[in-house]
């Protein structure tokens, strides 16, 4: 993701419109993220522990992948100045170390009453759906995200 944020107005945005951001799964994002959270689960980060799990291997937080959501929400669509409002996940596969996931988040629904918008949200890694779900955001007043001036 570059450095440029995109920020939307409620009137702007259309059923369909789309945003994704992709991201190989390192293990420094594995070891950031259970300092930051404190979640050091050993099927995460123990590879012996994780050897003798269903997944026969480490994977990835889910909330680290929810996360990339979460990203694309507040930068990209709507963008800055959003409100995050829920989200309901369901997790379908793990994450591994060295998956290429794509997260997306999709226009679904538009409350003009309310300047509400619901977001069909999912995740791919290499090919296979890895998370799906939906988000209610709260739209800014206008699309810098600030009130007017």
């Amino acid at each position: 993701m570059g450095s440029a944020l995109q920020a939307y107005a409620f009137d702007d945005l259309r059923l369909g419109m789309r945003e994704t951001l992709m991201r190989t799964i390192m293990e420094t994002h594995i070891s950031d993220f259970a300092a930051i959270t404190g979640d050091r689960n050993p099927l995460l980060l123990d590879e012996a522990f994780a050897a003798q799990s269903l997944f026969g291997q480490r994977i990835a937080h889910g909330m680290f992948t929810a996360g990339m959501i979460s990203a694309l929400i507040g930068t990209r669509l709507p963008g800055p100045g959003s409100v995050y409002l829920s989200q309901t996940l369901q997790f379908l596969a793990p994450v591994r170390i060295g998956d290429v996931v794509t997260a997306a988040v999709e226009v679904v629904e538009l409350v003009p009453a309310r300047q509400r918008v619901r977001l069909f949200c999912e995740c791919v890694a290499d090919g296979r759906g890895v998370l799906e779900g939906e988000a209610w955001v709260a739209m800014p007043e206008n699309a810098s995200g600030l009130p007017p001036v």
